[in-house]
């Protein structure tokens, strides 16, 4: 066994000796592409979300140098029809690329590192192969000589790109030599599975090595349930755990795919199940220190959707021009899409909108903001404070007038009168709520529902159940939250409540539309 030909299969062996969600799945998507035109593979998705497990359980599967009956034993799949057709039957070349970097000058001489290693780990395994200067001709009389083609496996494929632009070039050179060379890549490839946090880079309007078939947080299509974690498989570590379910969906999901459902991030998940705490993981990978310089990015209307993904909105973005890569931006939709790449945000493929999944993200989101140099978000961010501090104290003239701002700069006029843009404009003017709230919208109660409620983390606050409407009052706001028994829902929450009313004119002229605001103080033992 070698360092990058045939590895062996004891990362696997280490990863189930602890609790292991079975993603073996997987491998038979692989095995029905081998030796096809679709045995190029490309899977993208975010850090954390489990690429080097799939790339470590993928060696064990293929390496000829090692008998892995009884890893898979029981696993699903040991009953798929093409288990035992490729268990153990190939050559495996596997190129962890993060843990390259430290002996490659940050990928400088990346290509020579990798075609010098690669020679001398062939050449121990097959002396009798020629040595020569070229790694694909190698390759080849390799495969003619032991009568087996490779399976390769490159994890973080896009490391050097993210990392060393200036290398991107060359390196890109050095994989369509592999795998996009008509005298090379059909005689050794049997597949080839690639992961990495990008889709695979442009040239113009098309991936640079376009034969791949890519699978991304975009579209998943069939590795949907691959991507992380699945409902069922949460729910079934929860039961196991003893942990409260309901918490840990509100903090790790988000993520849905169409015929997969929800999809939750196998790190946060586990570590919240380990230890019995919701909290945000993601904290403690590099992925959160890069949300900081995205958000704050000069773009056109960037500011602007940053508030409503903060406010909780779904915002429309056009992901196709994206170049796929961290410094080739020309919109704010190429933003948002690296976004949803990095994971940061999760897209609906069926309204073509982004929105910030969890409660996990969403606080990375607060905590990023805080700290932006970006003079609108800094504006806003203290308006909002100020907001909160003014409904608090019943200040209901600057309530209103915060409202009416929020209202005019942030809607459509086509729009402005619909029910969806009120509870928007609510959630735009509180956007900041996380500091010390959680946000529920439609709260069920009494005959209707709700517009929006601030549940207070810790008693220091008070919760506040907010309705605003048009053509009654501020007075004709709180009427309807007490007719319509709104309170009842908190009966059990054992403190006080404001209720908030706030009203505008709908027919005025633009710019004339002033609102009006009522707070009140409402005794839990009047529900």
């Amino acid at each position: 066994m070698g360092v990058y030909l045939n590895p062996g299969n004891s990362g696997f062996a280490e990863i189930l000796e602890s609790r292991y969600v079975d993603k073996t799945g997987l491998i038979g998507l692989i095995n029905n592409s081998i030796n096809t035109k679709s045995k190029l593979t490309c899977v993208s998705r975010p850090r954390r979300f489990g690429k080097s497990y799939a790339a470590q359980m993928l060696c064990a599967y293929y390496d000829r140098t090692c008998d892995s009956h009884d890893l898979f034993s029981g696993l699903k799949i040991s009953i798929d029809k093409t288990y035992e057709n490729h268990l153990n039957q190939y050559d495996v070349i596997y190129l962890d690329l993060t843990g390259i970097k430290p002996y490659t000058d940050n990928f400088k001489i990346l290509i020579s590192f990798i075609t010098r290693n690669l020679k001398n780990e062939i050449l121990e395994s097959y002396p009798d192969v020629r040595l020569r200067e070229d790694l694909p001709g190698m390759l080849v009389e390799t495969v003619q000589y032991s009568g087996k083609k490779f399976i390769m496996i490159i994890d973080e494929w896009d490391a050097p790109i993210r990392e060393n632009p200036e290398i991107q070039q060359e390196y890109l050179e050095f994989l369509r030599s592999l795998f996009k060379n008509s005298g090379v890549t059909p005689k050794v490839f049997a597949a080839v599975y690639m992961t990495g946090i990008l889709p695979i880079k442009k040239d113009g309007s098309q991936s640079a090595i376009s034969d791949f078939e890519e699978f991304t947080m975009i579209s998943p299509r069939a590795y949907a349930k691959y991507v992380g974690f699945t409902e069922d498989e949460v729910r079934d570590l929860c039961e196991e755990k003893d942990v409260n379910f309901a918490l840990m969906k509100q903090w790790y999901d988000g993520y849905r795919f169409k015929d997969t459902g929800s999809v939750y991030n196998p790190n946060s998940v586990m570590k919240a199940a380990s230890y019995n705490d919701f909290a945000s993981y993601w904290t403690e990978t590099s992925a959160a220190e890069g949300l900081m310089k995205y958000i704050s990015m000069n773009y056109a209307g960037l500011s602007k959707t940053i508030a409503e993904l903060i406010g909780g909105i779904d915002v429309p973005v056009n992901t196709v021009g994206f170049a796929n890569d961290l410094v080739t931006f020309k919109n704010r939709d190429d933003v948002l899409t690296l976004m949803i790449h990095l994971g940061y945000l999760a897209y609906d493929s069926e309204n073509k909108t982004a929105h910030i999944p969890n409660e996990e993200i969403r606080l990375e989101f607060q905590r990023a903001i805080r700290v932006v140099d970006h003079e609108a978000t800094v504006k806003r961010l203290m308006e909002c404070d100020q907001l909160f501090l003014d409904t608090i104290h019943g200040n209901e003239e600057a309530v209103a007038k915060q409202i009416e701002k929020i209202h005019m700069e942030e809607t459509h006029p086509l729009k402005y009168n619909r029910e969806d843009s009120l509870r928007s404009v609510i959630k735009l003017a509180y956007y900041t709520y996380k500091d010390h709230y959680l946000q529920i919208e439609e709260l069920p109660s009494g005959d209707g529902f709700a517009d929006v409620l601030y549940l207070p983390i810790t008693k220091e606050y008070p919760a506040l159940l907010i309705e605003l409407k048009w053509d009654k009052s501020a007075e004709g706001a709180i009427d309807q939250i007490l007719r319509k028994h709104y309170p009842s829902a908190l009966e059990n929450y054992g403190s006080d409540i404001l209720l908030v009313g706030i009203n505008y004119n709908k027919d005025a002229p633009a710019g004339e539309r002033k609102h009006s605001c009522s707070i009140i103080k409402y005794n839990m033992s009047q529900a």
